[in-house]
């Protein structure tokens, strides 16, 4: 079993208010969890107009799967016009940790 986890550190654009930083924030944790089948939430910053930490994690059998799914979830992130990604961390654990 293999589990790997990514965390992206993201600042929002145009953003003046809580409302308007879930409103972008949200859309972005869906979408991860829709099309890839993570688990996926904010994790920091919750109270920070224009930063949002979102986390994620993934379980599988397969360590290249595994990457794989990681590598498209970076992407999406990282392609999302309306948010600047300031680093990822990227964890993977496996049967010999």
């Amino acid at each position: 079993m293999y589990v790997g986890t990514l965390s992206f550190d993201i600042l929002l654009g145009d953003v003046r208010s809580l409302k308007e930083k879930r409103s972008v924030v949200r859309p972005i944790v869906a979408e991860l969890q829709r099309k890839f089948a993570v688990s996926a939430a904010e994790v920091d910053h919750m109270d920070l107009y224009r930063r949002a930490v979102i986390g994620l994690a993934v379980v599988s059998g397969d360590a290249g799967h595994l990457t794989d799914v990681l590598d498209r979830c970076e992407r999406l992130v990282a392609g999302r016009p309306e948010v600047e990604l300031l680093s990822v961390r990227r964890r993977f654990h496996g049967d010999d940790d």
